[in-house]
């Protein structure tokens, strides 16, 4: 038997009823990011943006996690992950504003504690936002400490800026 979409819109909100906040915490631990990263801007006082956000990615059949987690949270948006992709139809969770990381995001997870690694990254996430809503960012010695605190992290990543070009300019 077929069923309509206002059927699938009521199992998708059945399942967001039925997910807690543990299993948020794990599928984050799996497939979340906390991620920081630097845009040069010549019209800044470090000639650097620093750049903070929150994603989580799923294939398109668990696209109703990423919207239960997207309710759960009370902020960000969902959006295809690469859209211009024709292969990867994956969609991604994002959330960019600051005062909705430190306000939501960051609770949620100092009491829901990650259990992986990716616990270190969550922590390196909360001080740069806190040296960010300290206004730090803007001085020479609180970019520095970003830069250290980003580059402490042990993970690959294809980072288009080294940490001696982010220390030297």
């Amino acid at each position: 038997m077929k069923s309509s979409n206002n059927s699938s819109r009521a199992d998708n909100q059945q399942v967001s009823k039925k997910i807690n906040d543990d299993y948020f915490a794990g599928f984050v631990d799996g497939e979340g990011c906390f991620y920081v990263g630097f845009s040069n801007r010549k019209d800044l006082p470090m000639q650097w943006q620093v750049i903070t956000e929150f994603h989580v990615s799923q294939n398109p059949g668990s696209k109703n996690v990423l919207k239960a987690l997207r309710n759960r949270l009370e902020c960000g948006y969902l959006k295809p992950n690469h859209a211009k992709s024709k292969r990867d139809k994956s969609w991604v969770f994002i959330v960019k504003d600051r005062k909705d990381l430190e306000e939501k995001v960051i609770p949620f997870f100092e009491y829901h504690l990650l259990q992986s690694a990716k616990y270190k990254d969550f922590l390196v996430f909360k001080k740069v936002l806190t040296i960010i809503k300290e206004g730090r960012h803007l001085d020479k010695n609180g970019f520095r400490e970003i830069v250290e605190l980003v580059f402490s992290l042990d993970r690959q990543t294809k980072k288009k800026y080294t940490k001696n070009i982010l220390l030297s300019s």
